[in-house]
């Protein structure tokens, strides 16, 4: 048998290969893979657990969130229902206003017709009493010394 490259090739690639495995070669690159492994299989579940923090996160903010919501709506209606009283304590005390002023006004109106009615009553008087004098003073003056002498007559007729 003759020896070529190749077989002398072959005895060294044994040999390498011989020296690698007593050297612990291929236990060094399995523990090198394992602990990739490892790490990677530790960064995998940290990230899982760090998906699930944040999934737990996001379902709390979103369960204040809605809590929120339902309390602004809360907060809306009642607003909503003071501002329906509020308008309506408004819409009353206006109409007591009105009717306040309405009934100070018919107040006044009544004072003002009693007042020009009584005024009215005065004149009337005061025209009564002028026209009578000038009657009496008309006839006073046709008939009167005949009524003052007649007035003495019965004066000394009862004093006596």
């Amino acid at each position: 048998m003759e020896l070529d490259n190749s077989f002398y090739a072959l005895i060294a690639m044994i040999i390498f290969f011989g020296i690698l495995i007593y050297m612990k070669v291929p236990k060094m690159l399995v523990g090198g893979l394992d602990s990739k492994i490892a790490k990677i299989q530790e960064e995998l579940d940290e990230a899982k657990r760090l998906r699930e923090e944040a999934q737990a996160q996001l379902a709390e903010y979103e369960r204040k969130r809605k809590s929120a919501q339902s309390e602004a709506d809360e907060i809306i209606e009642a607003a909503k229902e003071d501002a329906k009283i509020i308008a309506q304590e408004a819409k009353e005390a206006l109409d007591e206003l009105i009717n306040r002023r309405t009934k100070s006004v018919e107040e006044k109106i009544a004072q003002a017709e009693a007042h020009a009615l009584a005024e009215v009553r005065e004149r009337s008087v005061d025209v009564a009493i002028n026209a009578a004098r000038n009657i009496l003073s008309e006839q006073m003056a046709a008939k009167g010394d005949e009524l003052i002498e007649k007035s003495i007559k019965e004066i000394s007729t009862k004093l006596n």
